[in-house]
């Protein structure tokens, strides 16, 4: 007789001791030091050297990488890689990605960008897509090896904790030793612990391939869709998804070209604003819109292969088919209407704390006037240690409580801390009686510490705990939505679209802080929040209502 699967602590205990979250702590370190390096801590490094704006603001694109990454995962998903291939399905990938970002961090560091900032850039490209493709690998690793004694929530929880502590270690601890060391030994040092690595990843557990072909062979079954109507399903995704690539490359060149006297070089902020939505609609709602309309011709028995007919398809679009429209199919059909929920579950729930993210530090230098060393201090340093606290707090409500209940507790949270972030911008009253109530401004005082220092730590400390929280429970629901089967392509499409939405919010947040103030915006984004709660609850609710059908070696992690 089989035994019970384990509960509670117990089930943390037994999946912390397993080489699976071992692994995902590593990989969890591997994803979150290039994206530290790449976003912040490279634009200190030419900052120091006195390059100019203009020319950092060049390079502020390369965070594209990361919200476009679901363009390329189908390549990731499917792709066997020569040489690499028998590392292991996801392993392989990693391990490519982790060997690409060490040779571009190891180029950054023997560069000069002051002389040579076209190379320098190159580079820093090189990392990006690297980097950005890593994640795509490691995501869909986390989702392929989750099982009944290690679950992908608290795989999630440790990947956010691998993640957390390599911000750490490229933000602070980077900039640290470039206080003491020059700024190409500290890259060489951050290549080196890629480096390493390399070697975790050699060791990981990983997953079978699925038989060669397979996919394909299924297509020429009797009841599927015939080749006229996978073919025009895959010519309108096609050329969506080709018109955002070309859109991207095109503003890409725009953006490393020289610019003529008197002509204005293109912005980031610009692009997510403008073209943004329409790249959304052209990635994400129109092969959505597709892949609902082929199962509804399927259902009804249209366009469908009578008994006996055989797929009249080339081998290629074939593999193309299954590679870009199958998983959207697989979503969509799983989901059926309730894909509309997920969908708003997804856009509203990150906005209502990650939709002031970039403006974190006018608020408290200008603003509120806090010194570079305090901020430094309270946000680098110990924000992130309250943030990985929230992570492991996330780790243990999934133990103990389960999936929704913690993504609704990660829902509602965040709310208190827009209503606490808008206490602070009017003087911090209310803190401040907390505070006082508690006792801690007597602690504070005792360890030299005054009221306005206090002050931004308590916030600093519930708005990261609150997202830890509510981030280990939006990755771990995430990784719950997709299937194994498909897992690379469905979660890089659904994860990216935080990034797309996140960017577009924060232009439109930009104006509201300048019309109306801090406090006044950090109140009305609480009612993002509470839309994100009411999405939480439909799909709660849809999640027990209908049974996800399973396929074969699934272990149910699909809601």
């Amino acid at each position: 007789m089989a035994s019970a699967r384990p509960k509670g602590f117990r089930l943390l205990a037994v999946a912390l001791r397993s080489r699976k979250s071992g692994s995902m702590l590593a990989l969890g370190f591997s994803s979150g030091l290039p994206y530290a390096l790449l976003i912040g801590t490279l634009n200190a490094w030419l900052g120091d050297v006195k390059v100019n704006l203009a020319t950092i603001g060049v390079l502020s694109w390369i965070g594209l990488a990361y919200a476009f990454k679901f363009l390329w995962s189908p390549v990731v998903d499917r792709l066997v890689l020569p040489g690499f291939g028998r590392l292991g399905r996801r392993k392989s990938w990693i391990m490519l990605c982790q060997m690409v970002m060490v040779l571009a961090f190891v180029g950054l560091a023997f560069t000069d960008p002051v002389t040579d900032i076209g190379r320098f850039a190159l580079f820093a490209v090189m990392a990006a897509l690297g980097s950005a493709t890593q994640d795509v690998a490691v995501d869909a690793w986390r989702i392929d090896v989750a099982d009944e004694q290690t679950p992908v929530e608290l795989l999630s929880a440790i990947y956010q904790l691998g993640y957390r502590i390599a911000s750490i270690v490229g933000g602070a601890f980077a900039l640290f030793l470039a206080a003491r060391i020059s700024w190409s030994l500290v890259f060489l040092i951050m290549a080196a612990l890629i480096g390493v690595m390399i070697l975790v990843a050699l060791v990981a557990p990983d997953t079978a391939r699925p038989p060669a072909g397979a996919d394909e062979a299924a297509l020429a079954q009797p009841g599927e869709l015939d080749a006229r109507a996978r073919m025009t399903a895959l010519a309108i995704v096609g050329v969506s998804w080709l018109w955002a690539i070309v859109t991207i490359g095109r503003f890409m060149v725009a953006m490393l070209a020289p610019t003529l006297p008197g002509v204005v070089r293109p912005s980031a902020g610009d692009f997510m604003k403008y073209s943004g939505p329409w790249i959304v609609v052209a990635t994400v709602l129109v092969p959505l819109a597709v892949a609902a309309m082929l199962n509804r011709l399927r259902a009804r028995g249209r366009y469908v292969q009578p008994p006996g007919a055989a797929a009249r398809s080339g081998g290629a679009a074939d593999h193309l088919y299954t590679a870009l429209i199958s998983p959207l199919i697989e979503l969509t059909r799983r989901l059926g209407w309730g894909v509309l929920g997920v969908m708003g579950l997804i856009l509203t729930y990150t906005l209502c704390y990650n939709i002031w993210a970039s403006f974190a530090f006018p608020f408290y230098l200008d603003f509120l006037h806090y010194s570079k060393d305090e901020v430094a201090f309270a946000s680098k340093v110990f924000g992130i240690g309250m943030t990985i606290l929230g992570i492991g707090i996330g780790g243990v409500l999934f133990a103990r409580l389960g999936r929704f209940p913690t993504v609704l507790i990660g829902a509602i949270l965040p709310i208190l801390g827009n209503f606490l972030y808008a206490d602070l911008a009017d003087g911090g009253a209310g803190i401040d009686a907390f505070a006082h109530l508690l006792r801690l401004d007597l602690l504070a005082s005792a360890i030299g510490s005054d009221q306005r220092m206090t002050r931004l730590l308590l916030a600093i400390t519930y708005e990261n705990i609150s997202t830890g929280i509510a981030g280990a429970a939006f990755v771990a629901y995430l990784s719950s939505i997709v299937t194994k089967r498909y897992a690379a392509v469905q979660y890089s499409l659904l994860s990216s679209l935080t990034f797309l939405i996140g960017s577009l919010a924060r232009g439109v947040a930009g104006e509201a802080f300048d019309r109306l103030g801090y406090a006044v915006v950090f109140r009305q984004t609480a009612l993002v929040g509470l839309v994100a709660i009411l999405f939480v609850l439909l799909e709660w609710g849809r999640s027990a209502r209908v049974a996800a059908p399973r396929e074969p070696g699934d272990t149910g992690l699909a809601a």
